[in-house]
């Protein structure tokens, strides 16, 4: 892990394409600024997490819960 010191005001660069910027220092709290291009997708890391976590369920699903689902989604539908 690298690990920078920044001031307010202060960015960093990721590649060519990211830019994250210390925007404010409140206590023990840091807003950060990120610039990255829309098809790159950003998320805090307990959203990642949870993402991440959603997918594999998913992945795991099997062909019963499937086509409960498409049932369903069918329904709502109408």
């Amino acid at each position: 892990m690298l690990v920078l010191t920044r001031k307010a005001g202060e960015s960093i660069v990721i590649g060519n394409q990211i830019r994250i910027t210390v925007l404010e220092l409140q206590g023990r709290q840091i807003r950060l600024g990120i610039e990255a291009p829309s098809e790159i997708p950003v998320h805090r890391g307990e959203v990642f997490e949870r993402i991440r976590e959603e997918n594999e369920k998913a992945a795991k699903a099997g062909a019963d819960e499937l086509k409960a689902l498409s049932s369903a989604w069918k329904k709502a539908g109408k």
